[in-house]
């Protein structure tokens, strides 16, 4: 597949752009209206079966584009890692905003085949409900634990045995702030399950801000810079309550570096 972001020794940093005047004076009506666009022809494709891997790839780097368009700043670190680890693995990590879901594919799936574990609303979310559900996801309520715990594991072990990878954010729910306590241990208990490595992702997403109304439409803040860092293959030994805490050290560490630049 195509290699849609460009990494030299396994990083990626957004180059000095021309941004134009719309742009930097409304960065969120710039960056929704076109975002608008790619989900609209997204959401066609996948309802008449013409949005593959390709096509998922080809549209998360669209808006990731778009907002580096507004002037959105990305830095990216560890993708050697993703590119050293043979076969399917899990990637677990911290959950802060819609901009994640959205611009993760197109990094990720050019070097391994992935879907996620999604919320039942954005199964049922109208338009994007087919994007999503073309991506055969593994859907949880967040009501129920016991029957999130038995739908990952169950659908986790599929999606694993057949060679795809899985993301997974272990919070109940996005936020801005990282709460270690609301970090819980699914994606670990079906790592140790399926016999497949973990792979910590770290990340900062707040340019891309939770509204008020529609919290999935919040403000561009072309201020603040979009991280990523995938760390290390971990493997699953005993229970994994020490993989567990290092995951968590790992997205403690880089956010306390990132909050301080």
């Amino acid at each position: 597949m195509r290699q849609f972001v460009q990494f030299t020794n396994g990083s990626y940093k957004t180059t000095v752009r021309q941004i134009s005047a719309f742009a930097r004076l409304m960065p969120s009506a710039f960056f929704y209206s076109n975002f608008a666009r790619i989900v609209f022809r997204s959401s066609y494709q996948a309802k008449h079966g013409r949005y593959g891997n390709l096509g998922w790839a080809s549209s998360s780097y669209d808006v990731m584009a778009q907002l580096e368009n507004v002037g959105v700043i990305f830095e990216i670190t560890g993708m050697d890692n993703i590119r050293g680890t043979e076969g399917p693995c899990i990637f677990i990590g911290n959950h802060m905003s819609t901009l994640e879901t959205m611009v993760l594919p197109c990094i990720i799936e050019p070097v391994k085949d992935a879907t996620f574990v999604v919320k039942q609303s954005l199964i049922d979310y109208p338009i994007f409900s087919h994007v999503m559900r073309s991506r055969d996801p593994i859907v949880v309520g967040r009501t129920n634990p016991r029957e999130d715990l038995k739908a990952v594991l169950e659908g986790g072990t599929r999606i694993l045995f057949g060679g795809r990878s899985l993301i997974i954010f272990p919070q109940t729910t996005r936020t801005p702030v990282f709460d270690p306590k609301e970090f819980n241990t699914i994606g670990i208990k079906l790592a140790k399950r399926a016999n497949v490595p973990v792979i910590p992702l770290a990340l900062k997403t707040d340019a891309w801000g939770n509204g008020k109304r529609l919290k999935d439409f919040g403000r561009i803040d072309t201020s603040k810079r979009v991280h990523f860092s995938f760390g290390k293959p971990l493997s699953i030994r005993d229970r994994g309550g020490e993989e567990h805490n290092a995951i968590i050290t790992f997205i403690e560490e880089h956010l306390r570096e990132w909050n301080n630049l």
